[in-house]
């Protein structure tokens, strides 16, 4: 299963931090294991049950976030650093894994993906969290899978959750007003 993550996320390498990058893996590798889906399938399942006929895989938003993510850190670092440090390994680890607990929502029914009874009782952003944390994710990261979605505007954001927070939404929103 190690494989098939360093497969999917070549990002990875990214992370400078090797325990946080064992970290991110390691939580990749539990999450797959857990779900009906195996990694070829987020190749080509939608990113969103929420879009009909979303035209995006899974991994295409995803890897998408995480070059937002980074390309937007490194832009906000070159001319707001002096007052508005951020951290790269945060950014990088935190978009990799906001949507980890996705892989636990979805099930396959008749070869469609379909949101399953967990997903309908547990946003991924709640699963996500609870298998980061049991992987040993340090909080700070845990904290931007906790609030890249909705459930992140009834808290604080840190700098690097906002950054992660905005790239997956301009990688999700656009979809919403195809074909109007």
């Amino acid at each position: 299963m190690r494989e098939a993550v360093n497969r999917l996320w070549p990002e990875l390498q990214w992370i400078q931090d090797s325990e946080l990058r064992q970290q991110v893996t390691e939580t990749w590798v539990v999450a797959l294991e857990r779900s009906p889906l195996h990694p070829e399938d987020l190749e080509r399942i939608p990113f969103t049950l929420l879009i009909p006929d979303c035209p995006a895989t899974f991994m295409e938003h995803k890897r998408c976030v995480v070059h937002i993510a980074r390309r937007s850190a490194e832009a906000m670092d070159e001319f707001l650093g002096r007052g508005l440090p951020i951290d790269m390994d945060t950014v990088i680890a935190g978009a990799i894994l906001a949507d980890v607990g996705k892989v636990l929502e979805y099930e396959e029914v008749d070869g469609v993906a379909v949101q399953s009874s967990r997903g309908k009782a547990l946003r991924h952003p709640f699963t996500g969290v609870a298998v980061a944390m049991e992987c040993g994710v340090p909080d700070e990261v845990c904290h931007i899978i906790a609030t890249h979605a909705a459930e992140g505007n009834l808290v604080t954001r840190t700098t690097e959750a906002w950054i992660v927070h905005h790239a997956d939404f301009m990688s999700y929103e656009p979809f919403k007003t195809l074909g109007k």
